[in-house]
């Protein structure tokens, strides 16, 4: 779930059979995960076995990485109400220096109805595996997925604009 983290998750407000999280979204280490299902909601186990676990999974728990996704969680927890006013501002940011100084480029999806990390933006003409300035932005054809966390700065939000638009000027000669 890529909103772990980033906005509050009450299960006792919100109605959700099963709900997965991905550890290093929220900065816990690679490889580790968390499960929730309801009470009394089906799951059938994809590896048979794991007693210890009452029959969901096989295998043995990663004690380190189970310690690693707690504190994590903790940590994302204490920064959430911070979270959103520091972050949406910097993503608008980017997003509006990408569309204003960049050509042929496109907002993808709903304005206010997304994270606030997060933007997708099309690049026209351009093919977005060669625009890609970070190994985790995720691309398809000619679009680019940016995501900004608590550790990004102002500075990190010019230093991208720049590169992106210096790509694209490179990419479309």
């Amino acid at each position: 779930m890529q909103a772990a983290g980033k906005v509050e998750i009450d299960l006792r407000k919100v109605l959700i059979d099963y709900l997965l999280l991905t550890g290093h979204k929220f900065h816990a280490p690679k490889g580790i995960g968390a499960l929730y299902v309801r009470r009394k909601t089906p799951v059938s186990p994809f590896i048979h076995g794991g007693h210890q676990e009452r029959n969901p999974r096989g295998g043995t728990e990663s004690v380190p990485l189970i310690v690693g996704i707690g504190k994590a969680a903790e940590l994302a927890r204490q920064h959430l109400p911070e979270y959103d006013k520091k972050i949406r501002p910097l993503r608008d940011a980017l997003e509006e220096g990408i569309l204003e100084k960049v050509s042929d480029t496109e907002l993808n999806g709903d304005v206010t109805q997304r994270l606030s990390n997060t933007t997708n933006i099309s690049f026209h003409g351009i093919e977005s595996e060669a625009l890609l300035m970070k190994p985790e932005c995720d691309a398809s054809r000619n679009m680019i997925r940016f995501s900004l966390d608590r550790v990004n700065t102002t500075t990190d939000v010019h230093t991208a604009l720049a590169a992106v638009k210096r790509s694209a000027q490179f990419l479309r000669v």
